[in-house]
């Protein structure tokens, strides 16, 4: 029943609710007089005080604003913008819960987008937390706004307001922010920090280089790139290795193999599929974002037997006309049906899709199995430390008749 004007809530009355499961996007759901709210700093089981932040026609957002009744899982957040700034969600639940919270999650997008009961077919998986194990100073790329006074900072959560900070506790500690948040800055600039794997550290201001190399050197599983520091880079300082081999780990390339790499970057995981497919096989990257083609076009530059098509995924896919198999690692939009078709009729013996974003890859898992193609892994790395943020491997491969 729909409520009338005089019954919602309004953007900055307080109610009292209990905090009932989490949702995508980091944010926890809960009820007053039969309306939604999707409260941020929250933990599920909690009895808390929220504050109307926005509301439409279907859910109101809520900040707490006092816990009634507090969790286990809620500790002390260590860092002191901790629910002002909008860069990080979760520092008010430990780490072991966190994992928790993002298991649930994908487990819920899985069975309400995807149609699949994870849980039923079988896959009992746990988030996989990484090296630092507090949480901290494990991201290597970062990008700060500026605020009217000149000082680095992050734009508030649902806001256009930038909380100015004295230091980033997930930034990587060579990236030095304390001494970047003592110089002055343009009002209307961006600032982006990026560190390698070999230690460099670029800095940009709103695109420009201002200090440190235009090309980084990242080293993963004994290959090396040479990249621009604007190019996409998985930012956790772990991930790159870590994707890779459990990527390929469910690739199973053989030598002689025809392999799509789709959305690839400046070609992660085609340097060590190259390796493993010989020099009969074939390598095929596909990618739309200019500066990362012209990375690959580098870093593949001496193999004839990598092909690189720049442009959209779906109108290039149709140019392939072979792939034993395929690997994607698309944007938090996913894939979508259209790629999904092209990539069936190429019928490959396995596809691995890299995913950060579980909603996504939930539609798309159930576009695979619809066409014929049955899940058959998945596992779940927990990369973003202190944020709503995982990112999933998932493996599909033709289902038996």
């Amino acid at each position: 029943m729909e409520l009338d004007a005089g019954e919602r809530l309004k953007v900055g009355q307080i109610v009292e609710v209990e905090i009932g499961a989490i949702a995508h996007g980091g944010h926890f759901v809960a009820r007053h007089q039969g309306q939604v709210i999707f409260v941020r700093h929250a933990i599920t089981g909690e009895k808390s005080k929220v504050k109307i932040t926005a509301v439409n026609s279907k859910i109101a957002h809520a900040d707490v604003v006092e816990v009634l009744t507090t969790a286990s899982e809620r500790v002390s957040p260590p860092c002191k913008y901790a629910g002002s700034c909008g860069g990080c969600d979760f520092q008010h639940i430990s780490l072991s819960a966190q994992l928790k919270f993002k298991r649930e999650i994908i487990l819920e997008q899985f069975l309400r987008i995807g149609k699949i009961d994870l849980i039923a077919e079988g896959f009992d998986f746990q988030v996989t937390q990484l090296d630092p194990d507090d949480g901290l100073h494990w991201r290597t790329r970062m990008d700060f706004a500026v605020s009217e006074n000149g000082k680095i900072g992050f734009f508030g959560a649902r806001s256009n307001q930038v909380i100015e900070i004295e230091d980033c506790l997930i930034a990587d500690e060579r990236m030095k922010v304390k001494d970047l948040v003592a110089r002055n800055w343009k009002s209307d600039a961006r600032v982006e920090v990026a560190v390698s794997s070999t230690s460099e550290i670029s800095v940009m201001r709103s695109g420009r280089s201002i200090s440190g190399p235009t090309q980084l050197t990242e080293q993963v599983a004994g290959n090396s790139f040479r990249i621009s520091p604007v190019a996409f880079w998985q930012s956790h300082r772990n991930a790159p290795t870590t994707l890779v081999k459990a990527a390929l780990a469910q690739l199973k390339v053989k030598s002689g193999d025809w392999v799509c790499d789709l959305y690839s970057g400046v070609g992660l995981f085609a340097a060590e599929i190259l390796q493993q497919v010989g020099g009969q096989g074939v390598v095929t990257l596909i990618e739309s974002d200019k500066t990362a083609i012209a990375d690959a076009r580098k870093v593949f530059a001496k193999h004839s037997n990598v092909n690189i098509h720049a442009g959209l995924v779906d109108q290039q896919l149709n140019l392939v006309k072979r792939a034993d198999l395929i690997l994607l690692d698309p944007p938090r939009t996913g894939a979508g049906e259209s790629v999904i078709k092209q990539m069936i009729k190429l019928r490959p013996r396995k596809i691995v899709y890299v995913a950060c974003d579980p909603a996504a890859l939930a539609r798309d898992a159930k576009y695979l199995q619809e066409s014929g193609y049955k899940l058959d892994h998945i596992e779940a790395f927990d990369l973003f430390p202190m944020t709503q943020h995982m990112e999933c491997v998932a493996g599909f491969s033709p289902a038996k008749d």
